[in-house]
């Protein structure tokens, strides 16, 4: 097999995997809505019809809500397990978007050609990267390059509900060597990234409770604790104003420096900072002192305030003191944080310092989860840097994530896989918002990457 007789197939055929992921993309297939669940049923339909006919041996599973789409090809070398979704973002609001969003079109923009429509970028789009390379793989070679399942879900968008019951009832069957997502940004324009580490998450809310029912402020004001001024007494005492470093004992145990070599990556990956901030109006940083914004947002823990209310929020004025006051936080976790033990510490800070005569109460429903580390000195994770690098002739990078991508971690717990997250997206892509697009550009280089990794990988 001739790498170059792949790439040079790819480059012919991209008008017809254009309009492939064109008719791909007319399907509303948003997950949230009840009234598109007939339209997520023929997304599911027009993928397992695409795979079985590059011979794939490819289903469309039941789920208690929309269906999985899974298949499977044998072969030699590797066992690779690629995962993407094919549900969308709603549209709203739709007087936003300057065409029909299901009625995708390549249109010319100052930054080159794109392709836009609702799912373009997130995922459809990326998606089809890989079909498309291996479609090219097997016009050339008549057969893929290993054994690969491919795994796509249709509800990704509202919260995998059905996800995990279905990987757990399937592990055996969706085991492989490796997972390969194709769900994730590029760190920079033109800077191909494999995301090695993406931030857990910790989810909380709690109530300060004062005095019994809402007290008039004239006849208590004074002698009556206020939840409010408690509240945010507390609040106040979770950041050290002075480093920008959270403040509860023991919330940086489990946290690791970054490598050396990393940092060199992240530093050298054409990642605009003043950009970065000035796009949403910040003049500089404001998390911890003596760490790059890049760490900050990839490799450093956070307890951020999500929400803070209490008393009257109408119009004009009540003179009350309110009998509680509410706080939701949530943490991104990195390294090896465990959420559960996270928690107490956290409950444990504000319990300490409640005032005579104030009362917590805690909300007992949210969730925890680990950050993912992947395990970048598998060989698979060089070939495929080295991979990308050629393709986009310049060094690839190992990223970090500052989201969290539950998949990833899914594939850990359940499947005991590590997963390489490669993507061909780009910041300015408005995924989840109105006019989502994907370049042209990431199209055609990511069909070309996914192509070069499955060289690699097969001579990893």
């Amino acid at each position: 097999m001739a790498l170059n007789d792949v790439l040079s197939r790819i480059d012919a055929d991209l008008p017809a995997a254009t309009d492939r992921l064109m008719e791909l993309l007319r399907i509303p297939s948003i997950s949230t809505d009840p009234a598109y669940k007939a339209d997520c049923d023929k997304a599911a339909d027009w993928l397992v019809a695409d795979l079985n006919a590059l011979g794939v041996k490819t289903e469309k599973r039941a789920t208690p809500g929309h269906p999985m789409v899974v298949g499977h090809v044998d072969g030699d070398g590797p066992h690779l397990l690629f995962y993407g979704h094919y549900d969308v973002q709603p549209v709203d609001p739709l007087n936003l978007w300057t065409r029909d969003p299901f009625d995708p079109q390549i249109e010319d923009t100052p930054a080159g050609r794109v392709i836009r429509g609702r799912g373009a970028s997130d995922d459809k789009g990326q998606l089809m990267t890989f079909v498309e390379a291996c479609r090219a793989w097997k016009a050339v070679n008549g057969s893929l390059p290993c054994k690969i399942t491919f795994f796509f879900e249709g509800e990704e968008e509202s919260g995998s509900p059905s996800l995990v019951p279905f990987m757990t009832d399937n592990a055996e069957e969706l085991g492989a060597d490796i997972a390969l997502i194709c769900d994730t940004s590029m760190v920079a324009r033109g800077v191909p990234s494999i995301a090695s580490q993406l931030r857990g998450m910790l989810k909380d809310e709690f109530t300060i409770i004062g005095p019994r029912i809402d007290l008039h402020s004239g006849h208590y004001g004074g002698p009556g604790l206020n939840p409010l001024r408690e509240i945010a007494r507390i609040v106040a005492s979770f950041h050290d104003e002075e480093t920008g470093r959270v403040a509860v004992e023991g919330f940086y145990d489990g946290v690791h420096e970054v490598p050396a070599d990393q940092l060199r990556q992240w530093q050298s990956c054409g990642f605009d900072e003043a950009d970065y901030l000035n796009s949403v109006g910040y003049t500089q940083p404001h998390g911890e002192k003596d760490y790059s914004t890049l760490e900050q947002q990839w490799a450093r823990p956070t307890l951020e305030i999500n929400g803070l209310w209490g008393g009257y929020n109408g119009a004009g004025s009540k003179t009350v003191i309110p009998s509680e006051a509410h706080c939701k936080i949530t943490c991104r976790l990195v390294g090896d944080m465990d959420p559960d033990d996270l928690r107490r510490k956290i409950r444990a800070h504000v319990e300490a310092r409640l005032s005579p005569d104030a009362k917590v109460r805690w909300d007992n429903d949210l969730e925890g989860a680990r950050a993912s580390v992947m395990n970048i000195d598998r060989p698979e994770f060089e070939a495929a840097r080295q991979a990308l690098s050629d393709e986009w002739k310049r060094e690839a990078v190992f990223c970090g994530m500052g989201g969290s991508i539950p998949i990833a971690g899914h594939f850990k717990s359940i499947l005991g896989l590590d997963a390489m997250l490669i993507g061909y997206a780009n910041e300015d892509d408005a995924i989840h918002s109105p006019n989502e697009k994907y370049d042209l550009q990431s199209f055609h280089k990511g069909i070309r990457s996914w192509a070069r990794i499955l060289d690699a990988l097969t001579r990893a």
